[in-house]
């Protein structure tokens, strides 16, 4: 059941009757597990691409497989809280928002999305929340011992999967524009330690702001340095407009940016700005687990979206699914520990052997030697191709 906000989902009754409509005894009545559900950006109304809808549907489709298998006793309820955090609001009201969450008797938090929220919160939780949080977000720095992640593309090693792939295409010298925040600047960081394993120069770098403003100067900066590719780092909001600026001097390099890509999933307008880069994501077709979980999901909802939200639902309803049924008892340390028991799940995204594990001091999802993919937008602005995965070092 999902509260807060959106439509309640399915979920069976807790008192069971028998055929004369009376209750079969106390024993039988179930209270839902709570889950919270921290959304740090307001979304705008969902076009071509659903993504809350589809993360929430397949979310709940790992929670009724989980009853239907009997791995959970009874059902779980998600209560729901969205906020504006960073970028375009503050932080203050991820924390008041996370704080409403656990008031409510949540055993469990999933959530905040963003770097730039997450910090802060790990702060908070540490000072005395003391509820496990998973969030989406890429900083290692969120990690920690109440602070989980499955994160929706990581800082610190994105930059080795872009500089791989401008490797493998045989382009040595790029240029870089980076968004003047904690997330751009610790993309950035990351990126030049990247660049020089891979053999792959620097040639210049420009800052942008973090949201959608004009990229004449950043283009100008960049095209003056000659590179080879261009490769954007950040949130995303800051390159919405570069493709616009490259046009505007007729200049049309490779271009490449990280897990930024997926904001395209929340508007066909940002997702149009999108063309013509290759971006980092999870979904990949070659990967049997998620196609396995696809065929359930259009079994039951009538629908294949063939994109990450579609399945990153349901790998985050199986590590909370795993992590109340190992939980002893189901409260906010027992399920700590529940967490930490969780291992070697078979990811629905990811290349074909993803794995998802946690365990003591081992606060970060997702393992495999190459979860992430790089994709691009299709001809037909509706869809995305596969456009490379991580590779062996390019010799120099």
């Amino acid at each position: 059941m999902i509260s807060g906000e959106g439509p309640p989902r399915r979920w069976r009754e807790a008192a069971v009757h028998d055929e004369e409509g009376v209750a079969m005894g106390v024993g039988s009545v179930q209270e839902p597990f709570k889950v919270g559900f921290l959304c740090d950006i307001v979304m705008p109304p969902h076009d071509s691409w659903d993504l809350l809808g589809d993360f929430f549907r397949s979310l709940d489709l790992a929670f009724d497989e989980a009853l239907a298998t009997e791995l959970l006793d009874r059902p779980v309820e998600v209560v729901r809280r969205t906020v504006e955090g960073l970028p375009r609001g503050n932080a203050k009201v991820v924390l008041d928002a996370w704080d409403q969450l656990v008031a409510d008797g949540c055993v469990l938090v999933i959530g905040p999305l963003i770097s730039e929220n997450a910090i802060p919160l790990r702060e908070h939780i540490e000072r005395g929340g003391f509820v496990p949080t998973i969030s989406w977000c890429g900083s290692e720095d969120w990690l920690g011992e109440w602070t989980f992640a499955l994160s929706d593309g990581n800082l610190t090693e994105e930059g080795y999967y872009l500089a791989n792939l401008c490797a493998q295409a045989g382009l040595r010298r790029i240029g870089v524009s980076y968004e003047r925040s904690l997330i751009g600047a610790e993309y950035l960081s990351n990126l030049r330690r990247a660049c020089d394993q891979e053999g792959v120069e620097i040639v210049a770098t420009a800052p942008i702001a973090q949201t959608a403003v004009a990229a004449d100067g950043v283009v100008a900066a960049l095209r003056a340095a000659a590179p080879d590719a261009i490769v954007h780092v950040g949130f995303g909001l800051g390159l919405i407009r570069i493709n616009e600026a490259l046009a505007a001097v007729g200049w049309d390099p490779p271009r490449y940016t990280t897990t930024a890509w997926e904001n395209g999933f929340m508007s066909d307008e940002i997702f149009r700005a999108y063309e013509g880069w290759i971006g980092i994501e999870h979904y990949d077709e070659e990967n049997p687990v998620g196609q396995a979980v696809l065929d359930r999901f259009e079994a039951a909802y009538g629908t294949r979206p063939e994109y990450p939200y579609s399945l990153y639902g349901y790998d985050m309803g199986q590590i909370v699914a795993h992590a109340l049924a190992y939980a002893e008892p189901v409260a906010p340390t027992g399920v700590l520990h529940g967490l930490e028991k969780v291992k070697m799940l078979p990811s629905a995204l990811g290349v074909a052997g993803t794995r998802i594990s946690f365990g003591k001091w081992k606060r970060n999802g997702w393992h495999g030697a190459g979860y992430m993919v790089a994709r691009s937008v299709a001809p037909d602005l509706k869809s995305t191709v596969l456009r490379g995965r991580l590779g062996p070092p390019v010799p120099r």
